[in-house]
């Protein structure tokens, strides 16, 4: 009898190849040998299981804590090992027999139809992360499809809690269940290969002959030496080094995290990491995509959750074409984090700070604060530019004009050599006037009309609560919407919930009106995560939706309404169409961190909060200390903000670009900022603390 290790896998298949003529059945183990986990300790597939029945006994007015379930759960299969060691050598459970004595314990007095309705919740979910946690050895799979080929009896053996149709479930999700003819588990038979009964038991029922089967597996003794001993002719037992290292890493970054909280998205990012077949070669912005706007958008999602749970948020709507993406990860993360828990609705609204600025001055006028916003934007200079971002007739405001001595081109905007301060002031007199506001109100009644439809077909209006989930940045589309429905009594609140705040202008946060920053905001106090601002538009872009903007909300009739975009066959719109061929991969990749993010996040069982310290370092690093060819790589090539005018501001610095933010600069100043990147990044927190300062004065 030969039993020998390796420490690969493919010198083990090597060597299998070399004695096909001498076997025609084959085994393997299945944990650890044709499927190896992301993570480094198998139960901690339990807790997320624990809360899931949680939240299932929640939903019944049952209050438990996950430690309570998962205690539970451990004392039934005790339990049922003991009674199993009464009768058997191998001290070995089922998962339905203990799982179904737990529910029943937990929902005392529940009918029996309900008990198993539980169970295939519970069974469901399970498996679900199981599924998640597990990957195919990519050299065992290329080897299982030709020993299938050559007519070889394949086998699949466990010694697990899982009957044999669960693990079939696992390795059909794995792709391998086509080219295996049998699966065993010691579940089901309470034998097992620790004790050598398994290989007896599969050598009667099966009528194999030792002399004819080899077995494969990981375990020195389980799959080495107990096969030899049943009379096996071959046992090959793989004893990876490098499998050994990866999850040592795992189980080292997971113990640091008990004392700093860094190594928890640490963890998280290593139980997210790409296996086996998976580690393609992909390109730098598909990698962009997955290792950093995906986590980010995963925990910012999960920001969400938490928030909406803590104040009874029956609906979220997210917003803008930022909105689409953030919508998608959340269909992909909750189902892992939340499952068995009531979370809001979910709907996407097509909105744009242009369809809802003119909307917005139906009721109030032209506020003096949302002029100001106007002239935010160097590119905008004048009242062509205010008629412009709220829809306005120029011709109809001639009069009111003059009044002011003001003509439609006289320059607003501080950022333009001839500006006077005595027009400005003018503008600001106008803004008080009350029959100009009456002539805004009046041309921008019927997109606020229209609006109000679309949002009572979406069902804005039936809720207390509703969070407006945007990508930021000084919250002006919530400031907008709440504006332009703020005279309805049935309004609700707005709880508005940004990827980032700037708070450039200040939000006037009211009980049923106000923002925050879940990534970063100033109020809370989070300087690192700043770095944020060095490149918001790459996030517009990287998170944008490829569908066409929102010009406005028209009525149509009087009661229906019409949602009118972008026309996309101009230059404009070839120019979108251009950058979303750009940011295709690096959308792919986000898509994929979040298929990845939900199930590792059920894993760790941390609040968003615990990965504060982990995305500030990924932020900082990426955004303030780029390497040159990540700023080229992922930089847009066409930002179309509709909100920015044409004009061309004067008051610039020309001969200074290289102390600009690098996101910035092309050419020789962008290769040159490498070195002043620790000055800038300086002058940058100085700055945001300066504004700090005076925020709180």
């Amino acid at each position: 009898m030969s039993l020998k290790t390796f420490h690969s896998v493919d010198k083990l298949v090597r060597h299998g190849n070399t004695l096909l003529k001498e076997f025609d059945a084959v085994s393997f183990d299945v944990f650890d040998t044709l499927l190896v986990r992301r993570i480094h300790d198998p139960d901690l597939v339990k807790p997320p299981v624990a809360q899931f029945i949680a939240n299932l006994a929640a939903a019944t007015g049952l209050h438990l804590d996950w430690e309570a379930v998962q205690g539970c759960r451990d004392r039934h299969e005790t339990t049922l090992r003991s009674k199993t060691a009464e009768t058997f050598v191998d001290h070995e459970a089922r998962y339905e027999l203990f799982m179904r004595s737990m529910l029943e314990e937990l929902f005392q007095g529940s009918e029996q139809e309900r008990i198993d309705e539980l169970y295939q919740q519970v069974r469901r979910y399970e498996l679900k992360i199981e599924n998640a946690m597990l990957v195919p050895r990519a050299e065992f799979a290329d080897w299982l499809k030709d020993l299938h080929a050559q007519g070889k009896r394949v086998l699949a053996i466990s010694d697990m809690y899982l009957s044999a149709a669960e693990i079939e479930e696992l390795l059909e999700h794995a792709g391998l269940l086509k080219y295996i003819h049998d699966v065993i588990s010691s579940a089901d038979s309470f034998l097992c290969k620790a004790s050598g009964k398994a290989y007896e038991m599969l050598t009667g029922k099966f009528e194999l002959s030792p002399q004819r089967w080899i077995h494969i597996g990981d375990h020195p003794i389980s799959d080495g030496i107990r096969a030899t001993e049943a009379g096996l002719k071959h046992a090959l037992v793989l004893q990876d080094p490098e499998e050994r290292r990866r999850k040592a890493i795992a189980r080292h970054y997971q113990a640091y995290a008990i004392y700093r909280k860094f190594w928890t998205g640490r963890t998280l990012q290593q139980f997210m990491a790409p296996m086996e077949a998976e580690n393609k070669p992909y390109s730098g912005m598909y990698m962009a995509g997955y290792n950093f706007f995906g986590p980010l958008m995963g925990v910012f999602i999960q920001s969400i959750a938490e928030h909406c749970k803590k104040r009874n948020i029956s609906k979220i709507f997210f917003l803008s074409r930022e909105g689409w993406m953030f919508k998608q990860v959340w269909e992909k993360v909750t189902p892992y984090l939340y499952p068995g828990a009531e979370l809001p609705e979910i709907e996407y609204l097509y909105v744009s700070r242009m369809a809802l600025a003119g909307a917005s001055c139906a009721y109030k006028g032209l506020s003096q604060e949302n002029a100001d916003i106007v002239f935010l934007p160097a590119g905008n200079r004048d009242f062509r530019d205010v008629c412009r971002v709220f829809g306005l007739e120029i011709e109809m405001f001639t009069e009111h004009l003059q009044r002011y001595d003001l003509e439609a081109d006289t320059l607003l905007s501080r950022n333009y050599k001839d500006y006077d301060e005595l027009n400005r002031k003018n503008f600001d007199r106008l803004l008080q006037d009350v029959a100009f506001q009456s002539e805004i109100k009046r041309q921008t009644r019927p997109h606020n009309n229209a609006l109000q439809r679309y949002l009572e077909a979406s069902g804005f209006f039936v809720h207390d609560d509703v969070a407006l989930v945007d990508i930021g940045w000084l919250g002006t589309i919530q400031r907008y919407l709440y504006s332009a429905i703020e005279h309805r009594k049935d309004h609700p609140n707005c709880h508005g919930l940004l990827f980032g705040a700037t708070r450039g202008i200040p939000f006037d946060s009211q009980e049923k009106s106000h923002i925050k920053g879940l990534i970063y905001d100033p109020m809370g106090g989070d300087l690192p995560g700043s770095a944020i601002l060095y490149a918001q538009d790459l996030f517009e872009e990287a998170c944008r939706a490829p569908h066409p903007t929102l010009n406005a909300y028209l009525p149509d009739g009087d009661t229906k309404y019409e949602l009118q975009f972008r026309q996309m066959s101009d230059a404009i719109g070839k120019a979108e169409q251009e950058q979303d061929a750009h940011y295709a991969d690096l959308q792919r990749g986000i898509l994929d961190a979040a298929d990845r993010f939900g199930p590792a996040a059920a894993i760790m069982m941390c609040d968003s909060s615990d990965y504060r310290a982990w995305v500030n370092y990924l932020l900082v690093n990426k955004l303030a200390f780029p390497k040159r060819s990540e700023i080229l790589a992922m930089r847009f090539k066409h930002h179309l903000d509709d909100f920015h005018g044409s004009g061309a501001p004067t008051l610039r610095r020309k001969w200074f670009g290289i102390f600009e933010n690098p996101w910035q600069l092309n050419g020789w100043r962008l290769r040159l900022s490498s070195i002043f990147r620790g000055f800038l990044y300086k002058r940058h927190v100085r700055n945001i603390s300066n504004r700090a300062a005076i925020n709180e004065e």
